[in-house]
């Protein structure tokens, strides 16, 4: 039989990645002003449509990286050769205010509300290219913060540009080969020069080797080096802003400088499981120049807002990759026949149960990260109360850690629900799956976010902060519908108090909590945002009320809280005998 002949399946077109949102346009509605959605929507719904059509066909086109070290006469040249498509997906960014919303702050603190949204479009077919972005977004932060007058004007700017010729994007380089996230161990150090033309340029070089560097074709980069003795481990270490060519602000009428100016040298590219177009790198660096930002041995208290942002960024990752593959799993359910042709998969009661149970994961981490977000954009203008500050920092480790979790297992879901199709490369979902699982790693596992959790909770007043905004969000239900939501409001209640008591005493916390109570936190809040948003359409009487409600009704009960909570409670009973178990059934018993 020819290919032309017989059974012929229907392709299956996605809808507008924002108007086909079964999410994104009521969560905006109701956190947005009215005047601000009103005026941003518009620019969403184009921008929805061109995310599934001109930016998909330019995604489609991407190469990954090459490196070239030595040219044909033996000199070292460390070129770096990003495709072209890659270019242009950083210029659609630049162009459509991705860091630049932020930082214009047009609409105040929901400034990151809009910008992100665009975002959480984009992903999906961005080929990580928030990546560098994500990064940008947190240097652009730190030189507003602690950056000099001189880095303000030159550098900040291209950091927040729109016009691809001019901006800038940055680099992070935190990790090095002896201690991965743990910091203290950093073995790149800095002199200073004594050749600043002044104090707004404090100049060091700075010499080592950084293990994993990623965007390595970005222009400048934020990088820690130590600056005192090695046994004071992370407390002697300062942040460094450090172009990756000289001069750091180029001659437009000159040639591109080579790579190697500054001294910093390509030893390989990484070779990794996704995010194969980001170019990632080991970099050694050779009396490079680097100036100082912020105050001296601070530098981990200076690179926070990087850190902060970029699990944002990491959070809008997960939920952009999850927004496209339910959306391609819904769109095929319109088209696929199954029995013989007499039945759609849509029309399938097992098959939309299946569906179901994936939307609710990504209703519960979409509401969790933008919520996050909301938090994010008052602390930047000043707006925010003490309880939000508090809040957020909890959040902001929160829906990294939970979305990254979740996010994963719910993309193979929704590449299960069209069968053999849905593994095939062509469909998209295997390429995001891949580059998704990349989140449960950069900026922190969950184990280390969970242990930065544990330290957090020595100040006794930011989980008292958590506690009441969950319980005002609950005490806030309308009389007529917390009828209907006994039971899981009650195990929300319970929920609150459970994580109260685990972290009332994190000097006595058992080894093994710190992880099942994260995601137990990551439940809570995800819960607590989404009958916040049940209350408010409910309220307004909203067309969408009744699944509001039902979402943060099976959320809390079938979602996985309970089996979490389950988990907490076997954490905190753990004795040394499990512990010595654990031990034998990984490693085995030794004779």
């Amino acid at each position: 039989m020819r290919v032309e002949d017989g059974f012929q399946p229907t392709p299956f077109v996605e809808g507008n990645a924002y108007t086909s949102d079964p999410v994104l346009p009521g969560l905006l509605k109701r956190i947005l002003p009215d005047r601000i959605f009103a005026e941003v929507e518009p620019d969403l719904t184009r921008f929805g449509g061109e995310v599934v059509t001109s930016i998909r066909a330019i995604s489609e086109r991407a190469t990954p990286p090459t490196l070239t070290q030595y040219d044909h006469w033996g000199q070292r040249v460390d070129r770096l050769e990003t495709s072209e498509v890659w270019k242009e997906l950083k210029a659609v960014c630049f162009r459509e205010g991705i860091p630049g919303i932020f930082y214009e702050r047009k609409y105040g603190e929901f400034s990151r509300v809009y910008g992100f949204a665009k975002l959480h479009m984009l992903v999906g077919d961005s080929q990580v290219v928030d990546c560098p972005l994500s990064m940008t977004d947190g240097c652009a932060r730190v030189i507003e913060l602690v950056g000099t007058p001189d880095m303000r004007r030159d550098i900040l700017p291209r950091l927040t540009s729109r016009d691809p010729s001019f901006a800038f994007t940055s680099g992070q380089w935190m990790t090095e080969r002896p201690g991965g996230s743990d910091v203290s161990f950093t073995e790149t150090t800095a002199t200073p020069t004594g050749n600043a033309k002044d104090a707004m340029w404090p100049e060091y070089v700075l010499d080592g080797f950084k293990w994993f560097s990623s965007a390595t074709d970005s222009n400048v980069s934020v990088a820690l080096a130590r600056t005192g003795d090695i046994k004071d481990g992370s407390r002697a270490l300062s942040l460094f802003l450090v172009p990756l060519r000289l001069p750091i602000v180029p001659d437009p009428t000159m040639p591109p400088s080579s790579p190697i100016t500054n001294g910093i040298y390509t030893h390989r590219l990484k070779n990794k499981i996704g995010t194969q177009i980001v170019p990632t790198a080991e970099l050694s660096l050779e009396s490079t120049k680097a100036y100082l930002l912020g105050n001296f041995n601070q530098g981990v208290k200076n690179i926070l807002p990087v850190l902060n942002i970029t699990r944002v960024h990491s959070a809008i990752s997960g939920t952009g990759h999850l927004r496209k593959c339910l959306e391609i799993a819904v769109s095929y359910s319109r088209v696929r026949a199954i029995r013989s042709g007499t039945q759609l998969l849509k029309d399938n009661p097992l098959h939309v149960a299946q569906l179901a149970s994936i939307s609710l994961v990504y209703r519960a981490l979409t509401h969790l990260a933008f919520g996050t977000i909301v938090l994010m954009g008052k602390a930047e203008t000043g707006t925010s109360s003490a309880e939000e500050g508090h809040l957020l920092r909890i959040l902001t480790a929160v829906a990294k850690g939970f979305t990254a979790e979740k996010a994963c297992t719910a993309l193979e879901e929704a590449m299960t629900t069209l069968g053999g199709m849905g593994y095939m490369e062509e469909v998209g979902i295997g390429r995001s799956i891949r580059d998704a699982l990349v989140e449960k790693i950069w900026e922190g596992t969950i184990s280390v976010l969970a242990m930065d959790l544990v330290r957090t909770a020595q100040d006794p007043v930011t989980f008292a902060a958590f506690a009441s905004w969950g319980t005002r969000i609950i005490d806030s239900c309308p009389s007529d519908l917390k009828a209907s939501l006994e039971k899981p409001l009650q195990l929300l209640q319970t929920g609150i108090r459970d994580i109260q008591a685990i972290y009332r005493g994190t000097d006595r916390m058992a080894p093994l909590v710190p992880r099942p109570a994260l995601l137990l936190l990551g439940y809570i809040a995800s819960s607590a945002f989404l009958l916040e948003h049940a209350i408010w359409s409910w309220s307004t009487n909203n067309a969408e009320r009744e699944t509001d409600v039902e979402v943060f009704r099976r959320w809390v009960i079938e979602g996985g809280m309970v089996a979490v909570m389950q988990d907490v409670h076997i954490a905190r009973g753990s004795t040394k005998e499990r512990l010595t178990t654990n031990t034998a059934i990984v490693y085995g018993v030794k004779l």
